[in-house]
């Protein structure tokens, strides 16, 4: 893998988003470029060994940090207006275009999104609202239902009107993220992961996850989705109920039954990375 230095996007509100690219250096054919966007309370930096493999297989990588997240500008876990994430990623991805012309990337080379939970929704809802062309989706966990109690519906059908930026912590238990101690002990000691989520936030996961799931039978994007089966952080009925919804000759879906959240930081992540490279592999090979 190859990075390049940490870059900065500036946004029309001049908000600061950290960007970074990992170039594909084997000398061979570019397959495609890929768009990593990461979960809640996390960054991009926890990425590296997926993105080595993906450089591996020959794709560019672009990742980047959420508003309110890792080296970006916000306050932590929250949002300045309900669709800030969909369109930081527009941004993102018009600066990506405009890199790979700049660098002479052939016309027709694949844009590709892969989101992780929080960032699968975010992908999956851009997606769904067509806010730019993309040529496929990677969806690992998406958080296309949310586990909330009775109160807590509550909270989010009032708190975003009166006090929408009042950070809280999320929730999350770190310890269900992996069945491997070392990644929740990396997890919990690394300094750039937070635990804090606004009412405006928590309203657009939910609001979205619905919203997406309702889009499902129009779905147009070749999707790859992979999901844990015994993920405690989101709800994998959700993703279920997605694979039943959307047209079939588009959609590839594996439920990991014994896996946690993070697919690709268990203890044996190998065949979640063989489907993801199987799939890469049969749309551009």
């Amino acid at each position: 893998m190859t990075n390049t230095p940490i870059n900065t996007l500036i946004m029309p509100d001049q908000e600061r988003l950290a960007v970074q690219d990992h170039p594909y250096s084997n000398g061979q054919a570019l397959r495609g470029q890929i768009v990593l966007v990461h979960g809640l309370g996390e960054h991009m930096g926890r990425y590296a060994h997926v993105i080595q493999r993906l450089n591996n297989w020959g794709f560019d990588v672009r990742s980047y940090d959420h508003y309110g997240h890792g080296k970006s500008s916000g306050l932590r876990g929250c949002l300045p207006s309900p669709n800030r994430l969909l369109d930081d990623l527009g941004m993102v991805i018009d600066a990506t275009r405009k890199q790979m012309a700049q660098r002479n990337v052939a016309q027709g080379t694949p844009l590709i999104l892969l989101g992780h939970s929080m960032g699968g929704l975010v992908a999956a809802r851009f997606v769904s609202l067509a806010i730019r062309p993309v040529d496929a989706l990677v969806l690992s966990s998406p958080a296309l239902g949310a586990k909330l109690s009775g109160f807590q519906k509550f909270l989010l059908s009032t708190l975003p009107f009166v006090a929408p930026h009042l950070a809280v912590a999320n929730g999350l238990n770190a310890s269900k993220i992996s069945h491997d101690p070392a990644v929740v002990q990396a997890y919990l000691a690394d300094p750039l992961v937070h635990n804090k989520i606004s009412p405006l936030l928590g309203k657009f996961i939910f609001d979205n996850g619905a919203a997406t799931i309702a889009k499902a039978p129009e779905w147009k994007v070749p999707t790859l989705l992979i999901y844990a089966g015994q993920d405690k952080l989101v709800d994998p009925a959700a993703s279920h109920m997605f694979t039943s919804l959307a047209p079939k000759p588009l959609l590839q879906s594996t439920c990991y039954d014994a896996l946690y959240h993070e697919i690709f930081n268990e203890v044996d992540s190998s065949a979640v990375f063989g489907e993801l490279r199987a799939w890469l592999d049969t749309r551009f090979g």
